[in-house]
């Protein structure tokens, strides 16, 4: 027979038990939760004195039960009662020959002498509200490997993934369509999306999408900066934390935006929703990361991410701040302080990563655009080192 989740190895069985024992075994999980609040409730976290005295009695006489010994030569099993707060009535009825459960109470006191604190119940309801956020269904387009890791983060069996060139089925799901294709393919992307649909684009591409998003009438469109990253498909992506921002640096704007935070973190990866102002600045930021760093690093061929932050940190650190200030000056607004100090920081935390000029005029394109611009009208050119280095390495 099971008593208190245990089986008795010596002596008689008590003929009281019997009837009583499956019920005992059925309950055994809601008593130990009747046993840990009642305890927490009346002793506030500590073990009840009377409990430690009475598990050695218990354990005494039931030794003896294993050697053989009568009941009455050690006496019966203790019965005094359990505090008030652990009273079991409000669970199931048990003959007072079988309360309390002692192999259940002694399972329960490690955890009763734990000092359980406010800010572990608040941590442990936090945990508990994101594990019970749900992931909205998607339709993701293209299946490289920021689209499969995005796929990996969703509902099972509830997204729709879309090739490179396959339309958007009617029946797709009611939520956000994840765009994870190359710039140059969104013109096709937006031809084989019905119009309808059109605002529950989200786009998780680099770069500068606004005069494209312009073009479109794509106004106030979901975009997502993917500060993580994924080194081939089916890996899981590796958030970009760093020393600077332990909080995380990936963002996401528009009436999709929670939908997407939801999602990422359910990857475990971090992202916080920005209203535009905030998300146009950052935005900025990471076009800058990606223009410099990638330039740089096409300067010394082979250089890594990382190598550009080591080797080359002065380099760098000059096409930061000319990139900077002319995006402020175009944009009327100025960054944080400490902007050198954040992207050198990213790019510790994805050292790995190779360096090539590429998407041009979505990246570096958008800073030479400025060039041309001013000095079509007769200005000096806003960023000459970029324009410099960029004829260097024979990309214009």
């Amino acid at each position: 027979m099971r008593l208190g989740g245990r089986r008795s190895t010596g002596g008689a069985t008590p003929r009281a038990l019997g009837p009583f024992s499956r019920a005992i075994d059925s309950a055994a999980p809601r008593l130990a939760v009747a046993l840990f609040a009642g305890s927490l409730h009346s002793t506030g976290g500590a073990a009840p004195t009377e409990w430690t005295g009475r598990e050695s009695r218990e354990r005494r006489w039931r030794r003896g039960r294993s050697a053989g010994v009568g009941g009455g030569a050690l006496g019966s099993p203790p019965t005094s009662s359990p505090p008030v707060g652990m009273a079991l009535k409000a669970t199931v009825s048990v003959p007072a020959a079988v309360t309390p459960l002692p192999a259940v109470r002694r399972r329960l006191l490690p955890f009763s002498s734990c000092s359980c604190s406010r800010a572990v119940a608040s941590k442990a309801l936090r945990i508990s509200a994101t594990m019970a956020t749900a992931v909205q269904p998607a339709v993701v387009v293209g299946g490289g490997r920021v689209g499969q890791a995005l796929l990996g983060m969703g509902p099972l069996g509830g997204d729709v993934l879309v090739g490179r060139g396959e339309k958007v089925p009617d029946g797709a799901p009611a939520g956000p369509i994840l765009v994870c294709t190359r710039n140059d393919d969104l013109d096709g992307v937006l031809e084989a999306t019905p119009k309808s649909r059109w605002r529950d684009l989200v786009f998780f591409q680099n770069g500068m999408l606004d005069p494209w998003f312009e073009s479109k009438g794509l106004v106030d469109a979901n975009q997502v900066l993917a500060y993580f990253a994924v080194s081939k498909v089916g890996e899981p992506p590796v958030d970009g934390i760093t020393d600077t921002n332990p909080e995380g640096l990936t963002a996401a704007f528009g009436n999709w935006a929670p939908a997407v935070a939801a999602r990422l973190q359910n990857g475990r990866l971090t992202c916080k929703v920005l209203e535009k102002e905030a998300f146009q600045k950052q935005m900025l930021e990471k076009l800058i990361w990606i223009s410099a760093f990638m330039l740089v690093g096409a300067r010394h061929p082979g250089a890594t991410v990382g190598v550009v932050e080591k080797e080359y940190r002065s380099e760098v650190s000059s096409l930061i701040a000319e990139l900077a200030s002319a995006a402020g000056a175009e944009r009327g607004l100025s960054f944080d302080e400490g902007i050198e100090e954040r992207l050198c920081a990213y790019s510790r935390a994805v050292a790995h990563f190779p360096t090539a000029v590429k998407e041009f005029k979505w990246r570096n394109g958008w800073f030479y655009s400025l060039s041309e611009k001013a000095l079509g009208e007769g200005k000096p050119d806003p960023c000459p080192l970029h324009t410099a280095w960029l004829k260097e390495i024979k990309v214009i």
